[in-house]
């Protein structure tokens, strides 16, 4: 059985005024009208089917995210984890991988690290640093333990500008980079591309 775990995405906020402000400003859908929809990392179980084992990992307060917080939480799932884990990341959960992966030694063996829409040290949507999720190290270490590493990023997504993805393969020239023009910041139902190739890496 093939593990992975995904991290999903999140917001950060450098002063509490301002995660106060953003809760107050933002939109709500009717609590009381059960939410349908499902984006790919839902239904990414199903999509890879029985030989695989996604653990969609539930990071502390992903509305005002603290890296500390992430780390403790993420390492209380490492004694589940084998051998060739496969890891994956959407945009704050991807910087959250790479800067992890970063500054700490992984104790089982990474098959693959994929990182779809992650920024690097800025938050386009907002404007801002990416406070204590900012990578500010070499990925050297990253690349040494993450196994195969693949980006995604899109030339639409309002998020995460080109600019970070530039950093990225400045820092990490092997990687492998997949650049869409019609994505967004990956919120479609599937991810088929990112299937694929998880599958194709299958021992």
């Amino acid at each position: 059985m093939q593990q992975i775990i995904l991290i999903h995405g999140a917001d950060s906020f450098e002063k509490y005024d301002d995660f106060i402000f953003y809760l107050k400003s933002i939109e709500i859908t009717n609590p009381f009208i059960p939410d349908q929809t499902k984006g790919w990392k839902e239904n990414l179980q199903s999509d890879l089917g029985p030989d695989y084992a996604v653990a969609t990992l539930k990071m502390p307060n992903k509305l005002n995210a603290r890296y500390e917080e992430w780390k403790i939480w993420f390492e209380k799932c490492i004694p589940f984890v084998v051998d060739d884990i496969i890891l994956a990341g959407h945009s704050m959960g991807g910087v959250f991988l790479a800067k992890y992966l970063s500054e700490n030694i992984f104790p089982k063996k990474i098959k693959a690290t994929f990182l779809i829409a992650p920024p690097f040290d800025f938050d386009s949507e907002f404007n801002r640093p990416l406070n204590e999720f900012a990578l500010v190290k070499k990925l050297d270490l990253f690349e040494k333990q993450g196994g195969l590493i693949y980006f995604y990023f899109s030339k639409d997504d309002p998020i995460v500008s080109k600019e970070e993805c530039k950093k990225y393969q400045s820092n990490l020239p092997s990687a492998r980079v997949s650049i869409y023009k019609d994505k967004g910041h990956f919120w479609d139902d599937h991810f088929p591309e990112l299937v694929k190739e998880i599958i194709s890496i299958k021992d």
